[in-house]
């Protein structure tokens, strides 16, 4: 997944498919890909918590997974407390997970 590049998502138009979510298997299978990451019940979202040394620490990794986002045109909900960053992807346009969400993943994985 590290070398992979997040595509641009198509969201459903009326009477057109957009890009569609993963299946639940299918999401799970992906999941070997983005260690420490959690699918949530419906297989809609993952989303792992990264503990940091105090709210310096959040922030400056909160920051360094803003620049990834933007380079990766993917951006996830990001939850800041003063010495943990909670971090959850999906796909909006798709209503769930896509293989841009575990892209993603992967790569924040690689800057903790």
């Amino acid at each position: 997944m590290l070398s992979k590049k997040c595509v641009p998502c198509l969201p459903a138009q009326a009477g057109e498919g957009g890009t569609p979510a993963l299946s639940p298997a299918a999401a799970k299978g992906l999941l070997k890909e983005a260690p420490n990451w959690v699918l949530d019940s419906g297989a809609k979202k993952i989303s792992r918590e990264f503990d940091c040394k105090d709210f310096r620490g959040s922030t400056a990794f909160v920051n360094k997974v803003a620049v990834l986002a933007e380079s990766e045109g993917h951006h996830p909900d990001i939850h800041i407390f003063y010495d943990k960053v909670r971090l959850e992807l999906s796909t909006h346009a798709a209503d769930g997970l896509t293989e841009n969400d575990f892209i993603l993943a992967a790569k924040i994985n690689a800057l903790s």
